[in-house]
């Protein structure tokens, strides 16, 4: 059985409208004066948001009461302010064809990770969405992985990890699945070469004859 992960920010969707908007609004509360645009935020679409907050706010910071103006935002509006993109549904359909088992590995609250594919349609194709937990439980990748293989009994072998950042790369070879760059998202070409990620895909479309070809599948 294949099993596929999929990230979700950067991903299938694409987050930066609200996710940076609720930092935003989060600094703000916080104090800070000049605040970062969205452009200069990007960054912070991947990595755990509580080690993005350590980064902008710097030492001593309450990042547990940056952590809950985000939330008030992000719940409340940011979370709807994202865009599925183009061929996701073509790369889903193609990975039914197959009966191949899907599922969403994301370091996003699990709470907020199901609203939100769910009300964009992608719940209805994927099998279990794994995510973090409020206090941060399994926000890492390499965590996380493991709970979700431990969970399902996935084969290492017999999966493939599809994310856009280098934590999606590094939790997959940490636990010994192959994995899928996805260069539509925000993490650059040069950045996962450097987190040598097992294939590169352009467009979602391309991913199903990649994994094929990666795990040697003929289909």
């Amino acid at each position: 059985m294949l099993n596929l992960f999929f990230d979700l920010d950067g991903t299938l969707i694409d987050p930066q409208e609200g996710l940076t908007k609720a930092i935003q609004v989060a600094l703000e509360k916080m104090g800070e004066k000049d605040i970062p645009t969205s452009h200069e935020l990007r960054w912070c679409i991947g990595p755990p948001l509580w080690n993005s907050f350590e980064v902008l706010l710097g030492p001593g910071a309450d990042i547990g009461e940056a952590m809950d103006y985000y939330r008030e935002y992000f719940t409340d509006d940011g979370m709807y302010q994202a865009d599925v993109y183009d061929g996701i549904g073509e790369m889903f359909d193609s990975f039914h064809q197959v009966d191949a088992q899907m599922f969403i590995a994301t370091s996003k609250p699990a709470i907020y990770a199901q609203e939100i594919i769910e009300h964009f349609g992608i719940h209805a194709h994927v099998e279990r969405l794994f995510g973090s937990e409020l206090d941060g439980t399994n926000s890492d990748k390499t965590e996380l992985l493991k709970f979700a293989l431990d969970e399902t009994g996935a084969d290492p072998a017999k999966s493939v990890m599809i994310g856009d950042r280098q934590f999606d790369i590094f939790g997959a070879r940490n636990n010994d699945i192959p994995s899928v760059g996805a260069l539509w998202g925000f993490g650059d070409p040069e950045e996962l070469h450097l987190a040598e990620a097992d294939s590169l895909a352009g467009a979602p479309e391309e991913v199903p004859e990649i994994v094929f070809d990666l795990l040697g599948l003929d289909v």
